[in-house]
């Protein structure tokens, strides 16, 4: 069934999804992560809208790699998948029985994380093997509990990957996790809101088009996009940590 909101509301959803999918085409990852804490203001549940997500990152994943899987590096996915899959799968697990609050704190400091790190032009980076793993690990399981994983993972993946071949891999790894996550909320019987995810999709579509125009210019000017976001995620993720605070003082 469709979710209940007010039309100021939908108007809210609608511009949050043009954003999330412009991200993800146009940086080639981060849809989650930019579009989740905005999520959080409309409705604090993100079981709510990481199944709506989830169905969108796999249709739009999917969309744009049926051409494009020759250019995918498997050999490095394969051997990346063995640090990244088992903890995500223990991160949907932490996303399904955790308490609403813990997890709206956790997306709000991670995101509060990126933010900080992109403001400052203070990259993610890592020049060593073990750090590498640590950092997909990490990654993995963010994901896992929250599709916002993906900045870490991306920081080992860029050492790793050669440039033409990025964003492309990174696709697959998303379609791969997005897949476990999917899977697991079938299994468990996690209502899927099926019907709204498939309502936003053209809405969703229209960011993912002009993702897709703007990815070459993004990718040039990559520094100066991710600082403009980064001020803009301290801000929500501030105002995210306060509204939740108001919340527990109001109910205490």
């Amino acid at each position: 069934m469709l979710l209940d909101f007010s039309v100021s509301q939908m108007l809210c959803i609608a511009l949050v999804f043009v954003w999330s999918g412009f991200v993800r085409t146009g940086l080639g990852f981060g849809g989650a992560a930019l579009g989740l804490p905005l999520m959080l203001f409309i409705d604090n549940s993100p079981l709510l809208w990481l199944p709506i997500i989830s169905v969108h990152l796999l249709f739009f994943s999917g969309l744009t790699l049926l051409n494009r899987l020759h250019n995918v590096d498997w050999q490095y996915l394969r051997q990346s998948s063995i640090y990244i899959i088992p903890p995500a799968i223990v991160g949907v697990f932490g996303l399904i029985n955790l308490p609403v609050l813990w997890l709206d704190i956790f997306i709000y400091l991670v995101t509060l994380f990126y933010g900080f790190n992109w403001l400052m032009n203070k990259g993610i980076e890592s020049h060593h093997v073990w750090v590498d793993r640590v950092l997909l690990i990490i990654g993995g399981y963010i994901a896992g509990i929250s599709l916002t994983g993906a900045p870490l993972m991306v920081a080992v993946y860029m050492r790793n990957v050669s440039k033409n071949k990025l964003r492309d891999t990174l696709f697959v790894l998303w379609f791969i996790l997005v897949s476990i996550k999917m899977t697991t909320f079938i299994v468990l019987s996690v209502e899927l809101h099926f019907l709204t995810a498939l309502t936003l999709l053209p809405i969703a579509a229209i960011g993912h088009i002009l993702g897709l125009k703007a990815h070459a210019a993004i990718m040039r000017n990559d520094l100066l996009f991710k600082r403009w976001i980064g001020g803009g995620l301290v801000v929500v993720s501030t105002l995210g940590l306060l509204h939740l605070y108001a919340k527990e003082i109001q109910g205490s």
